[in-house]
């Protein structure tokens, strides 16, 4: 049996970014490495396995790369949820607050299907606002939210608090700086 990677060891700490007093949580030098992308995923895969889900919901940009993975392992199919005027079709949107202003995300009105099982995805757990939003959009189309996981989650934000009453799974907890 192979040794279980530590994931954390591949997060990249980037201070001041993207202003000062930030410390980043970078992804994607776990994700450039082949055993830890492989790791990750197939933990997250593994953990909603046996739940059956029909579809995974992801979060552009990181979100993406992660969601259409896991969508293959679950055999599942995979939808976007992008910002603004970035889908083709017509859409169904939910504006929510930033730190500094709002932003506004969108998903196609004909994505989810009423009593389909939905996995949410996304690359890292900071204040859940994005997420929670995301959760209005799957549940405004008559979906179930069987899960919601991430890569890395800043417990000290409490963006769970924010997604109470979902079954949140995160692989790597930072606490503090």
């Amino acid at each position: 049996m192979a040794k279980k990677i530590n994931l954390e060891n591949f997060i990249r700490n980037i201070p001041d970014f993207p202003k000062p007093g930030i410390l980043f949580r970078d992804l994607t030098t776990l994700l450039q490495d082949k055993l830890a992308f492989k790791e990750a995923i197939d933990t997250l895969s593994n953990k909603f396995k046996d739940k059956k889900i029909d579809t995974v919901v992801a979060v552009e940009a990181r979100g993406f790369i992660l969601g259409g993975a896991i969508a293959h392992k679950l055999q599942a199919g995979f939808v976007p949820v992008r910002k603004k005027g970035k889908l083709p079709w017509k859409t169904k949107s939910v504006t929510y607050s930033l730190e500094y202003g709002t932003d506004t995300l969108e998903i196609h009105e004909d994505a989810l299907k009423p009593g389909l099982r939905v996995l949410i995805v996304d690359d890292l757990l900071a204040t859940g606002g994005t997420v929670k939003a995301v959760t209005k959009l799957v549940e405004s189309q008559g979906a179930k939210i069987i899960g919601i996981a991430f890569v890395i989650e800043l417990v000290d934000l409490r963006g769970k608090e924010k997604l109470k009453g979902y079954p949140v799974y995160s692989l790597i907890k930072f606490h503090g700086e």
